[in-house]
């Protein structure tokens, strides 16, 4: 992230210039507010964000963005409808996975399992190879009490990542291995 930094900080400053001379374009809003997410400055992005899809109402890629940050400043109810919206409006996006991702750690944190089951699953669809992703699924599994198919989860982590403790201690506790 050190090496980034600069870079992301330049991306701001460039994407401020043109919002600033009025030649902003829907990129600028979707760099600008992925830059200041990746700065961790998530109230930024909220704004800058809001001021997008003012601009450009029908770009969704904020929707993701702003998202992620509500997330990070604890606003679950925000991030799941900004979530959910890409996730309607965008079936196929490229960042579809990281959204039903993020659904699945609200529902997961606000203790809605099954619903976080589902989301999880969705995410993992479209990129199985995401060995945390795996964790967590495993983890609301085991909340519910579906043994078997949260040691699926977490053998599926440990397939991808074997050096995965959290998966690891997860077998050795419903299994005794």
């Amino acid at each position: 992230m050190a090496e980034a930094t600069p870079h992301y900080n330049e991306v701001v400053r460039v994407s401020f210039d043109q919002v600033t001379r009025h030649v902003a374009t829907r990129d600028t809003f979707v760099l600008l507010t992925r830059a200041l997410r990746r700065l961790g400055r998530h109230n930024e992005v909220v704004n800058w964000g809001q001021q997008g899809l003012r601009v450009f109402p029908d770009e969704f890629r904020l929707l993701e963005t702003m998202g992620q940050s509500f997330f990070f400043l604890g606003n679950f109810e925000q991030s799941l409808a900004h979530m959910e919206r890409y996730a309607s409006v965008m079936p196929d996006g490229d960042r579809i996975s990281l959204a039903y991702f993020f659904i699945g750690e609200i529902f997961r944190l606000t203790n809605k399992f099954y619903r976080a089951d589902m989301a999880y699953t969705m995410a993992l669809h479209f990129e199985p190879g995401m060995a945390l992703w795996w964790y967590r699924l495993g983890s609301v599994r085991e909340q519910v009490g579906d043994r078997e198919p949260a040691l699926e989860a977490y053998r599926r982590a440990l397939a991808i990542n074997p050096n995965h403790n959290g998966a690891r201690n997860a077998v050795v506790r419903l299994t005794g291995d």
